[in-house]
């Protein structure tokens, strides 16, 4: 829907459509990118609204996965 919404866009503005191409080639890795950081985004978000309710659970929080390598940085 975005590459749409681009063609239409280009159109309106007299630009030439010829040139998404270029855009094609750059948004798939700005897409992955905004992807992490949306998912980041939501996973902080998550844990600090479970905080302040009161209902994040620490043990599961600060365990670790077996056969995982060890933290770099561990919480304190």
């Amino acid at each position: 829907i975005g590459m749409i919404t681009l063609v239409i866009v280009l159109e309106q503005l007299g630009l030439p459509i010829e040139g998404i191409s270029l855009i094609i080639g750059v948004d798939r890795l700005l897409d992955m990118v905004r992807t992490a950081v949306n998912v980041a985004g939501n996973s902080m978000i998550a844990c600090l609204v479970a905080k302040s309710e009161k209902q994040i659970d620490y043990r599961v929080y600060e365990s670790v996965i077996p056969d995982s390598p060890p933290p770099i940085i561990t919480a304190k």
